[in-house]
């Protein structure tokens, strides 16, 4: 279905496109044939070259988007059914013609972007990823052990090997945060099925804490301290 509607889209745009060379081609031929009868048609090629001036500066965005929509054709850097971020908007690709291209949001409102301002900014296209790669990072207290510590690799590894579904790449301890020592853990999803990420990721982040809780591992959370002197 995806497929066939694309086709469909792009069989319209080409029409209007060859419509549009077709009326050109007819206006330079009758010129042509009323010059060979033997009109004089310099005034009016004259004051066509003046008037075509004027209209290609009013026409310099449509020109623009039109030479933008023959990029996205032959370049292809999405396709209907796409799921992208521009700027700040992000959604599926609908539909994309001579001029714009439409997007349904996640929040279900169509936004129409000029095919300019498309080929212009930096499209990240999800569809088209093979893996996604996954980094965050959490933190524990200052008075974990050093033993502790070091087994927290170890504990993390164990639970992606039961879960399945995840490669991963590594744990590390990262960094002394101000009020937490920071682990930092990598790993990989094949495909980009954005509801199989979350699932997993909502696996791993109850078996760590489930697996913290029976060690006595406690996470870190914002705190101060504050020294009184007596006078």
């Amino acid at each position: 279905m995806r497929k066939q509607g694309e086709d469909a889209s792009r069989e319209r745009a080409l029409k209007g496109v060859v419509s549009l060379a077709k009326a050109l081609v007819w206006v330079v031929g009758t010129l042509f044939l009323l010059d060979n009868l033997g009109f004089r048609i310099s005034t009016v090629v004259a004051g066509l070259g003046i008037g075509g001036i004027a209209v290609a500066l009013a026409a310099q965005t449509i020109l623009g988007d039109l030479f933008a929509y023959f990029t996205i054709l032959f370049d292809r850097p999405f396709e209907i059914g796409d799921f992208v971020i521009v700027g700040d908007h992000m959604g599926v690709i609908e539909r994309f013609g001579i001029k714009t291209t439409r997007i349904a949001s996640l929040d279900g409102e169509q936004i129409v972007v000029s095919n300019k301002d498309l080929t212009d900014s930096r499209v990240r296209n999800f569809k088209r990823m093979a893996k996604r790669r996954v980094a965050f990072r959490l933190g524990v207290t200052y008075q974990t052990p050093a033993e502790r510590l070091r087994e927290i690799p170890g504990i993390v590894a164990e639970i992606f090997r039961e879960i399945g579904g995840a490669t991963l790449d590594r744990v590390h301890f990262f960094s002394y945060g101000d009020f937490s020592l920071i682990f930092e853990i990598v790993y990989y999803i094949d495909g980009n099925d954005y509801a199989r990420y979350m699932d997993i990721q909502q696996k791993v982040n109850l078996r760590i804490y489930e697996e913290f809780g029976k060690r006595r591992i406690e996470f870190a959370y914002p705190t101060r301290t504050l020294y009184l002197n007596k006078a």
